[in-house]
């Protein structure tokens, strides 16, 4: 997980809401984050049910989940569904595909594995903020075998078939959270190269953007 990439002077605090059922962790996650001047936590409370109470009335950037595994899928499927489009970071989470790909289907954001640092943690808040998903290379893969697999039973076959090995290379590093300039660094090749890839992808899957082309990939919903 890349902790490159410093947050911009001046901006506003990232505004979290933590899920704990746990009273010592929620308040000791509520009282660590709420040290950086860059992170606001707004609310820290047990259980979802009070979390979509909360989300209308406090001004929400991401919502982050100190849940177990079967936990985290409940809470994530119950706010996605009231309300759509909250992003949702889980912690503690392996760094499997097997663990991370069913988050991904029912609308995870970003993770953060068991084995992270704070740092790790405070750097995936800024990057799903700023739209972006990062993750391990071997999720990634997993997460584009997702997709064939989805396209192999016909939700999402032509977009696939259409994607060149370059275009899935780049919407790997996509999925990963590396920007233009990163994929461009990684796989040698220049800065427009790149952004004509990036363009080709998201023709190809019917989207405009990183954060829609990475919601793709984990619905297999493309047509």
């Amino acid at each position: 997980m890349r902790t490159d990439q410093p947050e911009p002077s001046g901006a506003a605090p990232i505004r979290i809401l933590v899920i704990a059922d746990t009273r010592l962790y929620r308040e000791g996650l509520a009282e660590v984050l709420g040290r950086d001047e860059s992170l606001e936590v707004v609310a820290a409370v047990p259980h979802v049910a009070d979390a979509i109470l909360v989300i209308p009335e406090q001004p929400v950037d991401v919502v982050l989940l100190g849940l177990t595994p079967y936990d985290t899928l409940d809470a994530t499927r119950a706010i996605s569904a009231a309300h759509p489009g909250t992003r949702l970071v889980a912690l503690a989470v392996d760094d499997r595909p097997d663990e991370v790909i069913p988050l991904a289907e029912v609308g995870i954001c970003g993770y953060v594995p068991r084995d992270a640092a704070l740092a790790d943690l405070v750097q995936t808040l800024r990057s799903v903020v700023r739209g972006e998903s990062p993750c391990s290379p071997a999720v990634a893969a997993g997460l584009l075998q997702r997709l064939a697999a989805l396209a192999g039973d016909g939700d999402g076959r032509a977009a696939t078939e259409q994607l060149t090995a370059r275009e899935q290379e780049v919407l790997s590093l996509i999925i990963e959270g590396l920007s233009n300039k990163q994929i461009a660094q990684c796989l040698y090749i220049e800065l427009p190269t790149v952004k004509n890839h990036v363009h080709h992808v998201f023709e190809k899957l019917r989207v405009h953007r990183r954060t829609e082309a990475i919601a793709a990939v984990r619905r297999g919903s493309w047509h």
